[in-house]
């Protein structure tokens, strides 16, 4: 009885907050004073936290009113000048109106489906790139939340991606934002001037401005990857992993053939050894992946992105791929401990190749791979069998050869250490071995032939009652059950007799 009184409750009380919400609308849609309009807005902004209150916003009349409190115009003609002319008058008081207007409709667009779909209707988003034209007069928090809540209507409605991209340029109009962000020089067509090395690090309140911007670009770069966008955000000092997490995945987003833009800095010069290119912003992936992989949880969403960066960006980029492999992938020098063991980064990729994450341990393994132009021959070299496997198997490598990415063909040198050890070397561990004691050496032949035949009955009862599955490699590399791999080989030689 007391839950039935409660739900009646709760249910009177969502009443009320309804009507409470088309009261405070109602006041909104009238000439109130900034005064008025603010705590207005403030008590909506909490209301709008609670989905289930949320009918009387979510309607045409509902987002055009917040819309016009937060001077973005939806739904009228010629929303550009009519924003630029009224930003340049704004009070504090009026500025704060637009603050929590636009806070309005970040909770009202995230909680409620109907609301984004209203949002559509009258183009809401076509307000938010009239506003982008004004980023340069922008007081921090409405540039903050004007990004903000582009960002969660291009996040929520995959339609409206093409439409801000193709009519509303608003690819372009981040970038620009971003350039003005983070204070852009440009000294080249593709090319950022250094920061100053004696500048400050960028203040906080930039610092959010640029995440909300890379946010937004990365939703409307996700479907159809332009190559409009630049890479802006590496002339930035800051080096939060937040902020470097979105850029990452920005640059997923984009084809491969544009990661070129990172090292082709001819102003700022490169390094010989590696064509002229610049290697600061691939060294600063470098450091960023090992970063997360030390921070040892959330690999699926933190770590995975960065590889499949630098994955792609070697496979396709050869100086990037020699640049990575020297310092991933080291000569081999001392092979006495085993690869997965140890804190260079090459240790903490092996480790990661037998990962319980099945996209974690492909990924690791795949950019390993791609560092050892796609040979298993040189993979096996650097991880030894044992944690190579699962790569050999998925991609039908199982008896050696190579990937199907045709790579140059300068020559990896080894070490005389490695020369000198490679005999000795364990292939399945991937490392020398001391020597241990032979356990059959002292039992005499008819021990060897009992203990044979105990080994042997026990796989076949394990075998029979499908605990293991005895298998073998096809021609192919590919595994399959023992008795098929046995036909296929008895098949082989009776056609090679009859030749």
């Amino acid at each position: 009885m007391t839950k039935l009184v409660l739900f009646c409750c709760n249910g009177s009380v969502f009443l009320s907050l309804q009507k409470l919400c088309q009261s405070v609308l109602s006041v909104l849609g009238r000439q109130v004073q900034p005064s008025c309009q603010k705590t207005c807005l403030e008590t909506l902004r909490i209301l709008s936290r609670d989905k289930r209150v949320l009918a009387p916003v979510a309607t045409r009349e509902g987002i055009l009113i917040l819309g016009r409190m937060a001077r973005l115009h939806a739904g009228e003609e010629g929303g550009d000048n009519q924003t630029s002319s009224q930003e340049d008058t704004q009070s504090e008081e009026e500025e704060r109106v637009v603050v929590e207007a636009l806070k309005c409709l970040c909770n009202v667009v995230f909680n409620s489906p109907a609301a984004q779909q209203v949002s559509v209707d009258v183009q809401l988003a076509h307000g938010l790139c009239a506003s982008l034209h004004t980023a340069r007069t922008w007081h921090h928090e409405v540039g903050l939340f004007t990004l903000r809540l582009l960002f969660l209507l291009s996040a929520l409605r995959p339609d409206v991606r093409g439409v801000l991209r193709r009519e509303w340029h608003a690819v372009r109009l981040l970038t620009e934002v971003l350039e003005h962000t983070l204070d852009v020089r440009w000294v080249g067509p593709y090319e950022a001037a250094r920061p100053d090395p004696q500048a400050l690090p960028m203040p906080a309140e930039d610092n959010e401005r640029a995440m909300e911007a890379l946010k937004a670009l990365f939703n409307l770069t996700l479907s159809d990857a332009g190559g409009e966008v630049s890479v802006l955000w590496m002339t930035t000092k800051v080096k939060t992993e937040e902020a470097h997490s979105h850029a990452v995945n920005l640059l997923n987003n984009l084809p491969v053939s544009c990661l070129d833009v990172l090292i082709d800095v001819p102003v700022q010069g490169g390094l010989e050894k590696y064509g002229g290119k610049n290697m600061d912003a691939v060294q600063v992936l470098l450091d960023f992946m090992e970063k997360r992989i030390d921070k040892g949880s959330n690999y699926k969403e933190g770590l995975t992105p960065v590889l499949s960066l630098l994955t792609e960006g070697s496979r396709h980029h050869r100086e990037i791929r020699r640049y990575i492999k020297a310092q991933v992938l080291p000569p081999l020098k001392d092979v006495k401990i085993r690869p997965e063991i140890g804190t260079a980064i090459r240790n903490k990729l092996v480790r990661l190749m037998t990962h319980v994450d099945m996209g974690v341990k492909q990924t690791a393994a795949e950019f390993l791979f791609v560092l050892c132009k796609e040979s298993v021959d040189n993979l096996l070299k650097y991880t030894g069998y044992g944690n190579a496997a699962g790569l050999l198997v998925a991609r039908g490598l199982l008896g050696g050869g190579r990937g199907e990415t045709q790579y140059s063909e300068d020559e990896d040198s080894d070490t005389e250490e490695y020369k000198s050890a490679k005999p000795f070397i364990n292939p399945i561990t991937g490392h020398v071995e001391e020597p241990m004691p032979n356990p059959i050496e002292e039992m005499t032949e008819e021990q060897k032939e009992y203990e044979a035949q105990k080994l042997v009955n026990m796989f076949d009862k394990l075998s029979r009652q499908n605990v293991i599955r005895p298998m073998g490699v096809r021609p192919d590399g590919t595994l399959a059950p023992l008795e098929e791999t046995l036909c296929d080989r008895s098949e082989d030689n009776s056609g090679s007799d009859s030749d």
